[in-house]
């Protein structure tokens, strides 16, 4: 019976493995290989493959050992408050435009102006560009909140949204909230960070007490 399986193992280790070479994130990539790893064992030993087992053996402990690092590598994020702009942050819009576009379709440059702007740096790398509409009665809109696809791995989001919360609250921001959410991943990202659905003027937004 398992040999008639082992195929199949052969088969999801190729997918595992095939699909890591496809992700910029560096824990995804590991964990992916893992699993990777793991399938080819299991293939090995139904097949009784000895030079497979022990190539994904090795291999299988390399990735365990980089994902440990990962876990405990200690990073530095830094906020950075400006105004309207500047070259970094004009580049780093035009560098990253089409992938913006899929993340905030309705995004224009002029729309950071006269904004509460800021970003996020990662290990002095600018991870994230965040703009928000803020009002008078303390309700603030995201106008932008883009992380580059190698940083999406909710560590961003839980810096600006939990421990720079003062940082926000300080500058009047009470609630904040998304009148568009244009992507699946996007929205899952914020039911991770504890935004909830609630309508605002008549309208269906995600948003996120920060003064509870």
């Amino acid at each position: 019976m398992l040999q008639e399986l082992a195929p199949w193992f052969g088969y999801l280790a190729t997918f595992f493995l095939a699909l890591g070479l496809l992700i910029s994130n560096a824990i995804k990539f590991r964990w992916l290989n893992t699993a990777g790893n793991v399938s080819f064992i299991t293939y090995g030993i139904v097949l009784n493959a000895v030079p497979v087992i022990l190539t994904n053996v090795l291999l299988l402990c390399i990735n365990v050992w980089f994902l440990f690092r990962l876990y405990r590598r200690k990073e530095l994020f830094e906020l950075l408050e400006f105004k309207n702009g500047g070259v970094i942050i004009e580049k780093f819009l035009e560098f990253y435009q089409q992938d913006i576009a899929v993340y905030f379709p309705e995004f224009k440059r002029e729309q950071l102006e006269d904004k509460l702007n800021f970003v996020v740096l990662r290990d002095l790398v600018i991870a994230n560009t965040f703009s928000t509409k803020l009002s008078d009665d303390g309700t603030a809109e995201v106008i932008l909140n883009y992380t580059v696809a190698k940083y999406r791995d909710y560590k961003v989001g839980r810096f600006i949204f939990e421990k720079e919360k003062q940082f926000l609250l300080s500058k009047g921001v009470q609630k904040i909230y998304y009148t568009v959410v244009a992507n699946k991943q996007h929205k899952k990202f914020l039911f991770k960070m504890g935004f909830k659905k609630e309508m605002i003027n008549g309208h269906e937004c995600m948003t996120k007490n920060l003064a509870d």
